[in-house]
């Protein structure tokens, strides 16, 4: 989705959902958002993309509501967020998703900024932002694809390390949820990196390693059905007992019979 056909949404609005703060954003004001804090030589903050999963495992897992709430921003990446912020009072016309702000931040500020990939499978990162490079003009600062398991104390360092280094000043994270809200939370104060962005799946759609859905589809807020038929072993768990709770918990919650905060 281009970003002159994104409008802009109310600054400074959220709303509850299941005991997180969820801002009431829409893409443009998200990039604004970001350039400001560049410009003003900030470090650290962060921002979470979130949708039904997200919430969903902040219902069992207190430490991830606690750093979704502790982030700078937290967008609506799922439809159903948007219809619960309309619900709310706040005129969302459609989801702040993930893969669509990393397209459109690249082509809004081009050569502007730094850009650092940390996440995904091995190579994806590097693939990724030569691909954003050759179709936006971005400048690439590094790329890592840590191993799929904890990073020892001596990697992690030397991560630190290369980040710092390469000075970027945005840094995407692919690790997909809980996985890269924590790893943003606990290195938010260790890197110098202005803002950092938990934005999962995007690495893959971007790097062409994973399909993507059509584009009515995601409009209509039915990824999720195609995501599960293309991957149901690794996805089942999220939309066949996550998804369902936060649905459950979430009308609980509108009726006024729950009260998550």
């Amino acid at each position: 989705m281009g970003f002159a056909r994104i409008t802009t949404d109310q600054q400074g609005a959220s709303f509850q959902v299941l005991g997180v703060r969820v801002d009431a954003v829409q893409i443009p004001g998200v990039i604004s958002a970001l350039e400001k804090w560049i410009q003003q030589g900030r470090s650290g903050a962060y921002v979470a993309f979130t949708s039904m999963h997200g919430l969903a495992e902040s219902l069992r897992d207190a430490q991830l509501r606690h750093m979704l709430n502790a982030a700078d921003l937290v967008a609506p990446d799922g439809t159903p967020l948007v219809w619960l912020g309309r619900h709310h009072g706040y005129a969302l016309k459609q989801r702040c998703y993930g893969p669509d702000f990393m397209e459109d931040f690249c082509r809004a500020t081009g050569a502007r900024y730094k850009h650092f990939f940390y996440g995904a499978a091995p190579g994806v990162a590097a693939r990724l932002g030569g691909i954003l490079q050759q179709r936006y003009g971005i400048r690439v600062a590094g790329s890592y694809s840590p191993p799929f398991r904890q990073l020892t104390e001596e990697e992690d360092a030397q991560v630190e390390r290369t980040v710092r280094l390469a000075g970027p000043d945005v840094l995407w994270v692919g690790l997909s949820t809980p996985k890269q809200e924590r790893w943003m939370f606990e290195h938010r104060r260790r890197l110098g990196v202005p803002v950092m962005l938990g934005v999962g799946a995007a690495f893959d759609f971007h790097a062409g390693t994973l399909r993507q859905a059509p584009r009515w589809i995601r409009n209509h807020g039915l990824e999720w059905l195609f995501r599960f038929a293309l991957e149901p072993r690794r996805l089942w768990r999220r939309y066949v007992i996550h998804c369902p709770r936060f649905v459950w918990n979430a009308s609980l919650e509108l009726l006024g019979i729950c009260s998550f905060d």
